[in-house]
C-alpha cells in the first residue's frame, strides 16, 4: 500500500532540528502499519512498544524523565540496540501512558539524535482529560483514510492515479470512463485500509461492508469505554444523526433533528469528543465571503462530515448496486455521499481548510476555500449537471478570481469558472 503521508515522514526523518513526530487520526486509519513499515524501509532497527498493553510498558517512564535510563529500558523491553540516528523507537497507542507523552519533551530537548515517532487514536480526548502535553516540543501530523488517489494505487492503477497527480486533465479527459468506475467504487469501499486491502486481494464487496460494519461497531464501542455515561447517550445520538443530517439538501447541522427540543449547549461536548477523536469534520459557515475566512466564521452553524465516505454509505446501509448503478432510493442520498467524497479529499489531499457559504435558504456555496489571497467557492454537482446556479449568482455578485464547479463531467474552463471532474479534486 503506497500512503502519501509516507513523504512528509521521510522529510521528518531528514530535518536538521528533528523534534519526535505525534500521528493523530481515528482507529483503523492505519497509523501503526505505517510507523512499521516506514522503520522498515528507512532505519537499520525499530523499537516498538505497544501502551495498549499497558503493566510494565508503562512503569519505563514512572521513576523519571532520564533519558538514558528510559533507552536502557526500552533496550531491555524490546530487544533491539537504539542506535542514534539508525533506530527508529515507536509508541503506539501513546494516550495510555500520559508520562510517556510528556516524555517526548525530554527527548527532544536531551536527546535529539534519536528518531521517536508516536501514535494515538484518542489523543484529542487524553489531552483535554488533563494530560501534560508537551507544546512546542513535538511536531504532529494528521493521518487520514486513503483518498482516491491512493486508493488507485492500492488497485493497481498506478499510472491512472500519476495522471492525477501530474494535473493532466487532457489524459484523464480521455480516460473518464475509468476514473469514474473507480470512483463509484471507491464512494463504495472508502479509504478505510482494511476494507481497501480486502477489496484488492478478493474483489468481494460483500466483505468490505462487513469489515466497514465491524469498524462501526468498534468505534461505537470507544463511546462506551472513553466516555462518562451521561455524555454517552448524546455521542450516540449525535454519531447516529449524521447520515440524515447529510441527506437533508441544506445540510447544516439541525440539533433538532437529533431528538425534538434538542439545544446546542447539550451536545456541544460530544460533538468535541467526536472530533477529538478524528471521526467526524467540522465544517463552519462563513458569514461573508472575504479573506481572511477564518475571520468571518459563524460558530452557530455548521455541517458535520465523517472520516470515510465508505463508513457512511454502510451507516445508511446503501447496498453495492445502489451507489454503482444508481436507482431511485440512491437518488436522494447521492448529494450526501458526493459531498462526503469532496470533503474527504480536500482534507486529505490539500493544504486548504474549507469553510461554507450560504446567503439564503435558496443559495448555497458548498465549500469555500482560501487560496493565493482570495476566496475560491466550490459547487459540488453529484452527476454531469452543468447547471450552477447558486455558483454563477455568486460569481456576479462577488466577481472571484477563482470558481470551481465539480462534477461527473470532464474538465473544461470557461470565462467564469473551471469544471474539475470529481475525481481530479485534489487538483483543486
Amino acid at each position: 500500500m503506497q500512503r502519501t503521508v509516507m513523504a512528509d515522514l521521510i522529510c521528518w526523518k531528514e530535518k536538521r532540528n528533528r523534534k519526535p513526530l505525534l500521528l493523530k487520526g481515528a482507529r483503523q486509519v492505519g497509523k501503526t502499519w505505517l510507523m512499521k513499515e516506514f522503520g522498515r524501509q528507512y532505519f537499520k532497527n525499530v523499537a516498538y512498544l505497544n501502551f495498549d498493553s499497558g503493566g510494565k510498558i508503562c512503569r519505563i517512564f514512572d521513576e523519571d524523565y532520564e533519558i538514558r535510563r528510559i533507552l536502557q529500558m526500552i533496550n531491555i523491553e524490546t530487544g533491539v540496540r537504539l542506535e542514534p540516528e539508525e533506530t527508529l523507537i515507536i509508541f503506539d497507542e501513546i494516550q495510555e501512558s500520559p508520562r510517556a507523552i510528556s516524555s517526548l519533551k525530554y527527548f527532544c530537548e536531551n536527546a535529539p539524535e534519536y528518531a521517536v515517532i508516536a501514535a494515538g487514536s484518542l489523543l484529542g480526548v487524553s489531552i483535554h482529560e488533563g494530560v501534560s502535553f508537551p507544546v512546542g516540543k513535538i511536531e504532529l501530523l494528521e493521518v487520514h483514510p486513503l483518498s482516491y488517489v491512493e486508493f488507485l494505487k492500492a488497485m493497481g492503477e498506478d499510472k491512472l492515479a500519476g495522471e492525477i497527480e501530474a494535473g493532466n486533465f487532457k489524459v484523464m479527459n480521455v480516460f473518464s470512463e475509468k476514473y469514474i468506475h473507480w470512483l463509484k467504487l471507491y464512494y463504495y469501499i472508502g479509504g478505510m485500509p482494511e476494507a481497501v486491502n480486502d477489496y484488492a486481494e478478493n474483489g468481494d464487496i460483500y466483505v468490505v461492508r462487513e469489515i466497514q460494519n465491524r469498524l462501526l461497531k468498534l468505534y461505537e464501542n470507544d463511546f462506551s469505554k472513553h466516555t462518562p455515561r451521561q455524555e454517552l447517550a448524546r455521542i450516540r445520538l449525535v454519531w447516529n444523526s449524521i447520515p440524515l443530517q447529510l441527506a437533508k439538501e441544506n445540510k447544516k447541522f439541525f440539533f433538532g433533528q437529533i431528538r425534538q427540543g434538542a439545544r446546542a449547549k447539550d451536545f456541544e461536548l460530544a460533538i468535541e469528543w467526536l472530533l477529538d477523536c478524528g471521526l467526524i469534520t467540522k465544517v463552519y459557515r462563513v458569514s461573508n465571503p472575504a479573506v481572511p475566512l477564518k475571520a468571518y466564521i459563524d460558530f452557530a452553524a455548521f455541517k458535520i462530515f465523517l472520516l470515510d465516505v465508505g463508513l457512511l454509505g454502510a451507516m445508511s446501509e446503501l447496498d453495492a448496486r445502489s451507489i454503482l448503478e444508481g436507482n431511485d432510493l440512491f437518488r436522494e442520498f447521492k448529494g450526501a455521499l458526493t459531498e462526503q467524497y469532496v470533503l474527504q479529499q480536500i482534507v486529505a489531499e490539500t493544504s486548504y481548510t474549507p469553510y461554507y457559504f450560504s446567503p439564503s435558504s435558496h443559495s448555497k456555496i458548498d465549500f469555500m476555500v482560501q487560496k493565493d489571497g482570495a476566496v475560491v467557492p466550490v459547487e459540488v454537482k453529484a452527476e454531469e449537471n452543468l447547471q450552477a446556479k447558486s455558483l454563477r449568482a455568486y460569481c456576479e455578485k462577488y466577481q472571484p478570481p477563482y470558481a470551481v464547479r465539480t462534477s461527473m463531467a470532464n474538465y473544461r474552463k470557461e470565462e467564469w469558472m473551471v469544471n474539475l471532474p470529481l475525481y481530479g479534486i485534489c487538483c483543486l
